[in-house]
C-alpha cells in the first residue's frame, strides 16, 4: 500500500484537514463490488470511473459526460407536433396517437447517454482483500493477496484517470469497448432500460494497440466520435506499473485520438507528482469550504458520501449532471431512463445543495448551460407552443432538446419557470448584481413572457388557467393525468415566476415590468387548500392516495410561496400537508419522496421528522456505494418500490435536506438550527451559505450554542434570529467582515 501511503503522505505536506470528512465517511468492503453500480465512483465532472470486481479481473468503468447520441426525433419534425393538436386529440379522446406521438419514440434507443468502455486488471491467484474510497483525498483502492495493491484516482480537474499498481510483474490492462453494433430496433416494451447498447446500430471500433498502449476510436450517429487512450510504464525495481487513461470527444477538436494520446503521454513521460499535488490541493480546499458535524452518524456520513459525488459530478466548465452523471451504466445497456436530463424534478434536486452548501461553482455549470442553450428552447417554444418567450422541454438531451416521454410532463409548460429558480438562488446565494442584470432577471423575464402567453385563457371565475396542467407524476401517463383546471403545482410555479420577476425587476429599476408581472401575478387565483388547510392537488383535488413525486408541495419547498414565517395560516398549511402525505404511508414512494420531506418538514420547523426522513433514506434508499437505489433495498416496507436503478439526484436532495434542518435564510432572516431533533446536542457546521452571500458557522456543545459567526462575502446587512428566540438581530457588515454574534452581545 505504498501508493496509497504516499498520497497521504502529499495530502499531509499540503494541511490535513482537521476536519471532516474522515476515513468512516467513506467506503471500505472486505468483499468485493461484482456489479458496477456498486462501485467506488470517481470523478472531475467531465471524466468519470467506477472501481469493482474481484481482481479476476478488477474492472474500472470509464465514461464522460458529453458522450451521447444526439439523433433528432422523427415524430417532432412532423406538422402534427404542435400545442393545439395536442390539445385538440386530447380533447378527441385521441390517446393511442398521442401515445405514438409523444411516448413511444422515448422507448427507442437514441437519443441517449453512452458509456466510454472498461479497463480490466487481471491479477492471477491474488486473493481479493479489500477496496476503500478516501473521500478526503477522492482516491478508491483495492488490496489483493500477494501485496498487490491499486490505487485509483481522476484528477480533479483535468480530463485524466490515473491507475497505481503495486505487484511483482506488469499487471498490463485490457482496454474493452462498449458493446455497440448491430442492427438498430424499436423496442416495444416499456422498459426503464430501453435495451442493448447494441441497438445502436453503431460500426465496430477502430482499435490499435503496443508495447505500452491500448487505444480504440468508437463513431456514432451523425459523424460523432470519441477515443479511448490508455498508456502505461512499468518500474521492475520498484514493482510498480503507472497507467492513465483519457478520453476525448470530437466536440473538442476533429481528431479526438490524436487529443487523447498526447494528454496521456505527456502526463506519463512528465510524471505524476505535480498532477497529484494538484489533484490534492484542490480536493483539500473542496472539503475546506463547508464541512459539518451531527450526532446521528448515518446521516452525517451520508452528507459527506453526497457532497462527494457533486463535487465529483458537478463543475462550471462540465456538461450539468444528468441522471446517473458520469457514472453512466457499465452493463452492456443503455442506461436507465437513457441517462437523460429530466427538468420535472431530477436536475433541479441536484443543484439543490449547492446554494446553502456553499458551492455555487458547481450550480453556475447548470445554469451556464440552461443559458448556453437558450436559442434550441426557443426554437422548440416556436414550434411546438407557437408563443413568445422561453419554455424548456422537460426530457432533454445534451444540448436541451426535447427527446419526449409521458407527454403530459415532457410537454409541460411550466419547466422553464421551475428551472428559472436556479438563476434566482444564484443570484441570491452570490449577491452578484451583474449576475442579476446579465443572466438571472433576463432568463426569468423569457421564461414569463411564455408563461403569460400560454395562460392568457380564463376560468369561470375570470382568472388565467393553463388549458393543459398537470402535476408529476399524478396517474403517471393516463388521460387524467391532465386536469381540468390548473393544478397547484402548476399554480405554484406561476405565482412564484412572476413574482421573483417582479422582485428583480424592482431592483434593476424596471419598474414598467415590475408592474407588469405584479398585474399579472393578480390575475391568477390562490393557492388550494382543504378544509384543513393542507394544500391540494387541485381545486376540489385533495390527495387521493400515496404518491412518490411531491409536487403539489412545491409551494412550501422549494418555491417558499407558504411558509412558517408567514404566519398561522401558513403554519396550519405545512402541518396538515405533511401529516396527508404521512396518512397515505409512502407505499408508492421512491427515495427522492424521503429527502423531498426532509426540507419540507425543515421549512415547517419539524426536526425530528425530517432527521428520520434522512435516516431511512440512508438505511433504505441507497446501494453500498452510496448510489441512490430508488427503491427500498431492506424489505422493511418503506416503500412498495423495490427496484434498483441508480439516479443521482435524490442523494443531492439529502445533502440539501440536512442543510435545510441547519441553516434557512429564504425569508431574509438568518435562521440558525431551525429544525434539528430535540437530542441533537452537538451539533455544529461551518460556512454554510445564506442568502445575500453571508458565511455562517455554528456550534451547539451539550445543548448550548457556543459559537455563532455571520461572514460578509460582499457586504451588507444581515438579518439573524438568535437561536431558539424570536429575536432578529441586525448587523451591517463590510465586504470580507465577520461578527461572533455570541460575543457581540
Amino acid at each position: 500500500m505504498t501508493t496509497l501511503v504516499a498520497l497521504m503522505t502529499v495530502y499531509a505536506a499540503s494541511e490535513t484537514l482537521a476536519h471532516p470528512p474522515f476515513p468512516e465517511h467513506g467506503l471500505d468492503f472486505n468483499t468485493p463490488a461484482m456489479t458496477w453500480d456498486e462501485a467506488l465512483p470517481l470523478g472531475n465532472g467531465i471524466m468519470g470511473a467506477l472501481l469493482w470486481g474481484d481482481g479476476a479481473p478488477l474492472n474500472i468503468s470509464l465514461d464522460r459526460t458529453d458522450l451521447w447520441d444526439l439523433r433528432p426525433v422523427p415524430e417532432f419534425q412532423s406538422e402534427d407536433y404542435s400545442y393545439a393538436v395536442m390539445r385538440e386529440w386530447e380533447k378527441a379522446g385521441r390517446y393511442e396517437e398521442l401515445a405514438k406521438m409523444y411516448e413511444l419514440p422515448y422507448h427507442r434507443p437514441a437519443p441517449t447517454k453512452i458509456p466510454a468502455g472498461r479497463l480490466t486488471l487481471a491479477f492471477e491467484n491474488a486473493a481479493f482483500r479489500n477496496t476503500r474510497l478516501d473521500l478526503a483525498t477522492a482516491t478508491g483502492s483495492a488490496s489483493f493477496g500477494d501485496g498487490a495493491h491499486v490505487t485509483a484516482w481522476i484528477h480533479a480537474t483535468a480530463p485524466l484517470g490515473v491507475l497505481e499498481i503495486e505487484a511483482r510483474s506488469l499487471i498490463r490492462p485490457e482496454l474493452v469497448a462498449p458493446l455497440f453494433g448491430g442492427k438498430e430496433h424499436v423496442q416495444s416494451e416499456i422498459a426503464i432500460e430501453a435495451g442493448e447498447l447494441a441497438q445502436l446500430g453503431y460500426g465496430p471500433p477502430q482499435e490499435t494497440s503496443g508495447d505500452q498502449f491500448a487505444a480504440y476510436e468508437q463513431e456514432g450517429w451523425g459523424g460523432f466520435r470519441f477515443s479511448v487512450y490508455v498508456g502505461w510504464r512499468f518500474d521492475e525495481g520498484a514493482g510498480k506499473t503507472t497507467v492513465v487513461w483519457t478520453v476525448a470527444s470530437s466536440f473538442e477538436g476533429d481528431e479526438p485520438m490524436a487529443i487523447a494520446k498526447a494528454r496521456v503521454e505527456k502526463a506519463l513521460d512528465g510524471g505524476l507528482n505535480a498532477l497529484r499535488t494538484e489533484h490534492l490541493e484542490w480536493w483539500r480546499a473542496f472539503w475546506d469550504r463547508t464541512w459539518l458535524r451531527v450526532p446521528n452518524p448515518r446521516i452525517e456520513r451520508q452528507w459527506y458520501l453526497d457532497t462527494y459525488k457533486l463535487g465529483a459530478a458537478a463543475r462550471p466548465d462540465a456538461p450539468p449532471v444528468s441522471l446517473q452523471g458520469p457514472w453512466t451504466a457499465d452493463n452492456g445497456k443503455l442506461p436507465p431512463w437513457k441517462g437523460d436530463y429530466h427538468h420535472d424534478l431530477n436536475t433541479q434536486m441536484t443543484y439543490w445543495p449547492c446554494y446553502s452548501g456553499n458551492r455555487l461553482e458547481a450550480g453556475q455549470g447548470f445554469v451556464d448551460w440552461l443559458w448556453e442553450h437558450r436559442d434550441n428552447c426557443r426554437a422548440w417554444t416556436r414550434t411546438f407552443f407557437d408563443m413568445p418567450g422561453l419554455a424548456v422541454p422537460m426530457t432533454t438531451d445534451l444540448h436541451c432538446n426535447q427527446i419526449g416521454g409521458w407527454r403530459q410532463y415532457t410537454h409541460s409548460a411550466m419547466m422553464g419557470a421551475w428551472l428559472a429558480q436556479h438563476f434566482y438562488w444564484q443570484w441570491k446565494y452570490s449577491g452578484d448584481p451583474d449576475f442579476l442584470r446579465g443572466h438571472a432577471y433576463p432568463y426569468a423575464r423569457e421564461c414569463a413572457v411564455f408563461v403569460e402567453a400560454v395562460t392568457s385563457e380564463r376560468d369561470a371565475k375570470g382568472l388565467r388557467t393553463l388549458p393543459l396542467s398537470s402535476s408529476p407524476e399524478f396517474y403517471d401517463n393516463k388521460p387524467e393525468a391532465w386536469f381540468p383546471t390548473i393544478t397547484t403545482h402548476d399554480l405554484s410555479l406561476c405565482r412564484w415566476l412572476f413574482g421573483a420577476a417582479a422582485e428583480m425587476a424592482d431592483l434593476l429599476g424596471e419598474k414598467e415590468d415590475a408592474a407588469h408581472w405584479r398585474g399579472v401575478l393578480s390575475e391568477f387565483p390562490q393557492l388550494f387548500r382543504g378544509e384543513n388547510g393542507a394544500l391540494l392537488v387541485a381545486e376540489n383535488h385533495p390527495l387521493p392516495f400515496s404518491h412518490r413525486h411531491h409536487s403539489h408541495l412545491m409551494a412550501i419547498y422549494p418555491l417558499g410561496l407558504v411558509d412558517w414565517a408567514n404566519g398561522e395560516e401558513d403554519q396550519r398549511t405545512m402541518r396538515a400537508s405533511i401529516e396527508e402525505l404521512e396518512k397515505f404511508g409512502p407505499g408508492a414512494w421512491v427515495g427522492f419522496s424521503y429527502t423531498w420531506l426532509a426540507s419540507l418538514a425543515a421549512r415547517a420547523r419539524d426536526g425530528e421528522r425530517a432527521g428520520k426522513a434522512l435516516d431511512i433514506f440512508a438505511e433504505a434508499f441507497v446501494l453500498r456505494s452510496s448510489f441512490n437505489a430508488n427503491g427500498d433495498q431492506t424489505g422493511k416496507g418503506y416503500s412498495t418500490f423495490t427496484y434498483r436503478p441508480f439516479t443521482l439526484e435524490t442523494n443531492c436532495s439529502n445533502a440539501s435536506g440536512l442543510q435545510e434542518m441547519l441553516l434557512q435564510s429564504h425569508t431574509g432572516v438568518i435562521d440558525v438550527f431551525p429544525a434539528i431533533p430535540a437530542d441533537w446536542a452537538d451539533v455544529a457546521f461551518h460556512n454554510l451559505r445564506a442568502q445575500g452571500a453571508f458565511l455562517v458557522s455554528a456550534e451547539k456543545r451539550d445543548g448550548k450554542m457556543v459559537s455563532l459567526r455571520v461572514q460578509a462575502e460582499r457586504g451588507g446587512v444581515a438579518r439573524l434570529r438568535l437561536p431558539g428566540t424570536d429575536t432578529i438581530k441586525t448587523f451591517e457588515l463590510a465586504p470580507g467582515a465577520s461578527i461572533d454574534v455570541l460575543t457581540t452581545g
